[in-house]
């Protein structure tokens, strides 16, 4: 079997002691829970982190296409750049899931020459926080059936209960099913079903929490169902919270590492960047910001979900904002938004990259609306043209932006140096003035609204008559302040995948609205969006496999 690329480049890597990377950023070694040679856990007790004051640069992308962008790729390339300048720069990433590692995504440790390491316990199993957010998600749901078959103290409706159960794999087969079969003694036979893990509100919940005491007041305000009246269970009712707290101690430590060229990386948490705010979790990115000069962290999706979650929920939420945002474009992609099949993205066409810069002109735009300078990286292929690179540019210029072409996949941070010099000289300009474009106190449909409006530039926003008739319950029930997560598509600025570009006028249809009150957001589903993922007709997992050596072969 041919191995891949990054995982030899990994291999072949001379990794730094994992205390050495904690002291150069002045975290003493006294704080650290090995994981080995060059993983660790840093202890974070009680208390919370140090006070943040280094600056925040946010990685973000042009709308995603099949072509692929490499906001990752560009958020380790970046700061090893940085760090090359002679700045204390950090990394913050989120954790891969097994789900996309085995089906059709692959890792997301990075690639190349712009890789977090070590790479294979990065993508599989890492420090177990998963696994863990897995368990404290199934105690919740085990003990909402122990509680029906009990008594139902509480007077849980076993109909109206929303909490699922979670998995860390794709497995299309547990999306939909029926428990409690055979008998009295196994419970009551209902309806149920499978989220990934990644898309459950606990992950959520540990990526958004402050303190410990955060965290568990969090994981206790989660409603798991309803009574016949109407009116709210939550973790808390069924005497849920402390036990699931307990499990998620050790998780809720950030995990840091390291990048092939020994910068160091806090790798903390995963949650869906659709149904959930898609970011790293806040209390490693205050605590890498309480450490670096300068920290790097992405956003999931394009800059019209990732990057507006980041904003209005994590930055909101954790007390930070960005000093900077990085858009990553690739000319393959502007062509696809221009109209042009993947098979044929190798030839030159310059037009066709002129059409499809109207997406990413639309994203530095929307960046500017927040207060937020922009540089763009356009992540670099080898059969990229001059003048399609030009092409680019001209349409970053339009918008009042630079943009750097970068090679950090093949080359490190050497490639990545121009684009590194264009963000420090904007971190050394006046510091931005963030501005969220909506208030707290904006009612619930007109923040959907807003964003629908403003950045996704629709005509109007379809709310359906029961999604509006639940926004005025959660309003009436206190929660009116909340920030909204959309759940759209992340290919188009529309609910309609196949509208590439930058549409306008289109109306944006709302079905479904949830309240995930432990991460304290408000979920607005348009279009069809999957909490449980299928595996692909061939699947990574096929390719994965141990040599005679006890290697593992095949993983990316």
């Amino acid at each position: 079997m041919v191995q891949s690329p990054d995982i030899a480049i990994a291999r072949a890597a001379r990794l730094r002691p994992i205390a050495e990377v904690a002291t150069a950023i002045g975290i003493a070694e006294q704080a650290l829970h090995p994981f080995g040679h060059h993983i660790a856990k840093v202890r974070i007790g009680s208390e919370g982190t140090p006070e943040p004051r280094g600056r925040l640069v946010l990685v973000t992308g042009m709308s995603p296409t099949p072509a692929g962008e490499g906001k990752t790729t560009t958020t380790v390339g970046l700061a090893d750049a940085l760090r090359r300048l002679g700045l204390r720069a950090a990394a913050c990433l989120r954790e891969p899931s097994l789900g996309p590692c085995f089906g059709v995504k692959g890792g997301a440790a990075g690639g190349g020459y712009a890789q977090v390491v070590p790479m294979e316990e990065i993508n599989l199993h890492f420090t177990g926080d998963f696994h863990a957010v897995a368990a404290a998600h199934n105690l919740l749901a085990a003990l909402i059936d122990n509680h029906l078959y009990w008594g139902n103290g509480v007077g849980l409706d076993p109909r109206r209960i929303t909490w699922r159960r979670a998995l860390d794999m794709n497995d299309r087969a547990l999306r939909q099913l029926v428990i409690g079969l055979g008998g009295a003694a196994n419970g009551f036979p209902r309806e149920d079903g499978f989220d990934i893990t990644a898309a459950s509100e606990v992950m959520a919940v540990l990526c958004l929490a402050r303190d410990l005491a955060d965290l568990k007041r969090r994981l206790g305000r989660i409603i798991v169902g309803h009574r016949r009246d109407g009116s709210a269970v939550t973790a808390a009712d069924l005497k849920a919270d402390g036990a699931m707290a307990a499990l998620l101690r050790d998780a809720f430590n950030p995990n840091l590492v390291q990048t092939l060229e020994g910068t160091p990386a806090f790798v903390h948490g995963g949650p869906f960047a659709n149904i959930a705010h898609g970011c790293n979790s806040a209390i490693a990115t205050r605590l890498a910001l309480a450490h670096a000069d300068v920290v790097v962290t992405e956003a999931g999706f394009g800059a019209d979900l990732g990057a507006e979650k980041f904003l209005h929920i994590k930055c909101r939420q954790a007390g930070i904002a960005p000093d900077c945002a990085v858009i990553v474009a690739t000319v393959r992609a502007l062509k696809m938004h221009g109209g042009v099949a993947k098979a044929a993205l190798g030839r030159e066409d310059v037009a066709a990259i002129r059409r499809g810069a109207a997406n990413l002109r639309r994203h530095i735009g929307n960046m500017r609306l927040f207060g937020v300078p922009v540089v763009v990286c356009v992540n670099r292929f080898a059969n990229d043209t001059p003048a399609e690179i030009a092409a680019v540019a001209d349409a970053a210029a339009a918008e009042g932006a630079e943009a750097h072409p970068c090679t950090h996949w093949s080359d490190g941070s050497a490639g990545a140096m121009p684009l590194a010099r264009a963000v420090a000289a904007r971190l050394g300009a006046a510091a931005p003035s963030f501005t969220p474009i909506y208030p707290r106190e904006m009612p619930l449909a007109e923040k959907i609204r807003t964003i629908a409006t403003r950045l996704y530039r629709a005509a109007e926003v379809a709310i359906a008559p029961a999604a509006a008739s639940r926004l005025a319950a959660f309003e009436a029930a206190g929660f009116g302040h909340l920030p909204v997560c959309v759940a759209k598509t992340p290919y188009s600025f529309s609910a309609d995948p196949t509208l590439l570009g930058a549409p306008e006028g289109h109306v944006l249809p709302v079905r479904e609205v949830r309240l995930a009150a432990g991460a304290e957001f408000v979920v607005a589903l348009a279009g069809e969006i999957m909490t449980m993922p299928g595996l692909p007709r061939v699947p990574a997992a096929e390719a994965i496999t141990l040599d005679d050596a006890g290697e593992i072969e095949g993983l990316s």
